[in-house]
């Protein structure tokens, strides 16, 4: 697959993960076009930190039980995709994502006009 150029519209992923599973799920990521930016590929920002949930009746949890609240040390990724890559983005995220329902969202970026 080619890489967008990163000069079209931009949208911002920001995804929760453990730890453990950083790396996974950046590699998906990049191989569906995301963290392309201008002549750079494989472009994110991550920053370690917390995540909390509690599975409730119908959850089938990849970490802890159903009723009990669970801590998870998590990574945020964040990084950019072209815009029109943002079904197969989402789609490889779901894919790789370890967690029955991944906590992320996507951001449209705001237009910057060339230096």
């Amino acid at each position: 697959m080619s890489a967008p150029t990163g000069r079209g519209p931009l949208d911002v992923l920001v995804v929760y993960v453990p730890v453990g599973d950083t790396d996974t799920l950046l590699e998906a990521l990049f191989a569906a076009g995301a963290g392309a930016v201008g002549d750079y590929r494989e472009c994110a920002f991550v920053t370690p930190g917390t995540g909390q949930f509690r599975p409730v009746d119908g959850a089938n949890p990849t970490i802890g039980a159903v009723g009990d609240l669970e801590k998870v040390a998590e990574n945020r990724i964040e990084l950019v995709l072209d815009r029109s890559l943002r079904g197969a983005v989402v789609a490889a995220l779901r894919a790789a994502h370890p967690y029955e329902e991944p906590a992320f969202h996507v951001l449209e970026a705001a237009p910057v006009e060339p230096v």
